[in-house]
């Protein structure tokens, strides 16, 4: 068992990924949190629901069955809550698992308390959570606005079932309140959130003393599209579209958590060869986006011809994918219960001689930028996150592994069929610009090496995954899947009649973006890009 605790039943979930789930009361939740921190764990997401029957055909359990009710010290008005309230879900993960907590919550003035002390990254979340729903952190610091821009009114709150969307579309002016700091010599340099290139919005405010960076601050929120408002009228299949295009970059992993969560609460099983190809498509999508990252990587230190050759590479990938699977990102390849898409021996020779040109072209490019002097003055040193600063706020993926954070969930947590293939996880310890770019080229190898097996394992016969038309009335289920990014997480609730009560998509990059802040730090302002580029966090996949 991953966690012990007097007031906590734990019930597996799932045997795709190591998952249990239980019920506690708000009291317990910051020794819990304690328990796992301590141990080496950490947090993967945080988000709420509203609980109250609405007696609008698509009226909800307490919370999610199997789980069972809260330990026998629980108090009368924690078990009235499950009936009338709201509930606060945070996953955590240690070596064991991912463990999902159910703390039910009042109806009047729910409120839990604030676990950011113990996990800095839950911060930015309950902020989120009480814009959305009106979930209160007790003895937090601070309760700024983090998605809301005034796009609704102060008081109401979208993903709760009684808001009225067509009282709330006048816009409130909202004077988001950025942290001065003071001294001779401060300056401040606004950046965003409209910027010079074609890219997602984001603020970046900078308090500097000539190009010395003391301070940045982050304000988030403006892609903000409501997408967890829209999974609620959705059906299954509308459902698995929708989180595809969460974050476009991710599409293949953000489908597949979605179809991992489904067919845990179906109690289902994919066919071998969905599995083969689902494991293919997700290591396409890291290489197309480590290939793309390493070219800007090179045009962010005046390396136009690494930009160049790279992305040249990384066309080469985005239109087999449109040749072989019918799309360039690979969109809508995954479904819940199997794939949407096959491939034949033609397929399979032309991967083949796709991964041996791209092994050799990026083993060309690597010993370019790495006996490069000047790129090489720019990567070492810059944006560096020590592996204890990483491993107190909570860094994970791929930047997480270049500072020395070994979390990969294809190693610890190996779904089928990746537990038949030994992933090597790339890992570095200085974590600076330098050790994230040695840490993509290394993915980008292992992937090709590890293509080549999932494509001589591609020999079962074409197999008809059972269309999942429908799940189970008041189930609930998580998937976690490794992409390029890092975990990726989807949690899927149903309601009394089996349709989607709440899903809540989460994207790594809300654990990577406040690390940011402190990668920059006595850095240089002309630096910012590339740091920031190293990270290349998603705004979509947070804002949500």
């Amino acid at each position: 068992m991953p966690i012990k605790h007097p007031q906590l039943q734990l019930v597996r979930l799932t045997d795709a990924v190591p998952t249990w789930a239980g019920t506690i009361g708000p009291e317990c939740l910051l020794e819990i949190c304690q328990q796992v921190r301590d141990g080496g764990g950490r947090l993967v997401a945080l988000w709420g629901s509203d609980e109250r029957a609405q007696g609008n055909g698509r009226d909800r359990s307490p919370l999610p069955n199997p789980l069972p009710q809260a330990g026998e010290g629980a108090s009368e008005s924690l078990r009235e809550s499950q009936n009338n309230g709201y509930a606060l879900h945070v996953a955590l993960i240690n070596e064991t698992g991912l463990v999902c907590l159910h703390v039910p919550l009042p109806e009047a003035h729910p409120h839990y308390p604030d676990i950011s002390r113990l996990f800095p990254a839950a911060a930015r979340m309950q902020r989120a959570t009480y814009d959305l729903l009106g979930l209160h952190p007790l003895e937090a610091t601070d309760h700024r606005k983090w998605l809301r821009h005034g796009a609704w009114k102060g008081g109401s709150f979208p993903l709760r079932k009684d808001f009225d969307a067509t009282a709330n579309g006048a816009r409130e002016a909202e004077d988001y309140a950025f942290v001065q700091v003071t001294g001779q010599g401060v300056h401040e340099i606004a950046v965003g959130p409209v910027h010079a290139g074609i890219i997602e919005p984001g603020h970046f405010r900078f308090s500097v003393i000539g190009e010395r960076v003391l301070r940045l601050e982050e304000h988030l929120g403006y892609t903000h599209k409501g997408i967890e408002k829209h999974f609620e009228h959705s059906s299954l299949q509308q459902g698995a579209k929708l989180v595809g295009r969460v974050s476009g970059d991710s599409t293949v992993a953000y489908a597949w958590a979605y179809a991992m969560a489904a067919e845990s609460i179906a109690g289902t099983t994919p066919p071998d060869r969905a599995l083969w190809l689902r494991a293919l498509l997700l290591e396409r999508e890291r290489i197309a986006n480590h290939l793309g990252d390493l070219g800007y990587l090179g045009s962010d230190v005046a390396l136009s011809f690494g930009f160049a050759q790279f992305w040249i590479l990384k066309e080469q990938v985005l239109r087999n994918n449109a040749a072989l699977f019918g799309h360039r990102y690979l969109m809508d390849s995954i479904m819940p219960g199997g794939v949407a898409v096959r491939l034949d021996g033609a397929g399979k020779n032309l991967i083949e001689q796709e991964c041996r040109m791209l092994e050799r072209e990026a083993s060309i490019l690597r010993g370019i930028y790495e006996e490069h002097a000047g790129v090489q003055d720019r990567y070492i040193g810059a944006g560096r996150i020590a592996p204890k600063l990483a491993a107190q706020l909570g860094l994970c993926g791929m930047a997480g592994r270049a500072s020395a954070q070994a979390w990969d969930a294809r190693v610890q947590f190996a779904c089928a069929p990746y537990d038949k293939l030994d992933v090597r996880m790339a890992t570095y310890r200085n974590g600076d610009v330098a050790a994230r770019v040695i840490v993509r080229f290394d993915e980008l190898f292992e992937s090709l090496r590890l293509i080549r097996q999932i494509l001589v394992n591609l020999v079962h016969e074409e197999e008809t995954a059972p269309a999942m038309a429908q799940l189970p009335p008041n189930g609930f289920g998580i998937g976690l899947v490794e992409g390029w990014r890092g975990e990726v997480m989807v949690a899927i609730h149903t309601d009394a009649k089996g349709n989607l009560a709440r899903v809540h998509p989460h994207d790594p990059s809300w654990q990577n973006w406040p690390v940011l802040e402190h990668a920059i730090i006595d850095n240089i302002v002309p630096d910012f890009p590339l740091i920031n580029k190293s990270f290349n966090l998603s705004y979509s996949g947070h804002d949500l």
